[in-house]
Parts: C-alpha cells; structure tokens; sequence
C-alpha cells in the first residue's frame, strides 16, 4: 500500500499557485488523484476546463472560483464538485494565503478555454 509523505511529495509552483502532490499514478493511485493546493494573494489562474468532475476543499483561507462566469467565494470548511467541461478560474482575492485540497480522477485531461489541450498536470501523474 503506498503511503506518500507530506515531506517526500512532489512540489509544484505555477504563477502564485503551489501543488503539493498527494496521490497519482505515479505515487500508486489507480482511480484518485489529490493535491495540496496554496494560492498566493492576488493570484488567479487562467480560465480553463477539465473534462471530468474536480472537488475544492478550502482548508485555510478564503478561494473564489469562477464557474461559466458566475463567481463562488469558498471558506474553510466548504467543499465544492465542478462539474466537467465548466469553464473554470481560481482566484485568491483576499490579503492572506489560501489552501485547499483538491481531488479529481486520474486520467483527466484539461483544456485552455479556446479548447487548445493542456493534459493532465504534474502534480497529477
């Protein structure tokens, strides 16, 4: 059974956005994958869309998501299914760190919001 490690697991830095990666195929996950996710103040990632169902956890802080234009400010103690295919951003808008955990299927793929494909991220394989 593997075990990740909070110190052994793999990090990840993206314009203000920080991944600590918990489970992916690559650390023995067959069907999950789960991140640690840290977004600095004021950052804001580009819109995109992922093409099966993510779930936000807030664990600290405050996260505002943007779904197919309509904003949604999640605060620790929330939890949040994106549905697939909805356009999304994630923002911190407030003055301090924000952290959640994020889970989604392994295998899944994202796409820039002109459908250009990005794949599955690092934090995620």
């Amino acid at each position: 059974m593997p075990i990740t490690r909070a110190a052994e697991a793999p990090h990840f830095d993206l314009d203000g956005f920080h991944f600590l990666g918990f489970t992916s195929p690559n650390r023995g996950a067959t069907e999950l994958c789960t991140w640690q996710l840290d977004v600095d103040p004021g950052a804001a990632s580009d819109a995109h869309r992922l093409n099966h169902e993510e779930v936000f956890i807030p664990l600290q802080g405050t996260l505002s998501l943007v779904l197919d234009g309509e904003e949604i400010e999640l605060s620790t103690g929330d939890a949040l299914a994106v549905p697939a295919h909805c356009l999304l951003q994630v923002a911190n808008r407030g003055n301090e760190a924000a952290r959640a955990l994020v889970c989604i299927t392994v295998g899944f793929k994202a796409m820039h919001a002109d459908g250009r494909e990005i794949g599955t991220p690092p934090w995620a394989q």
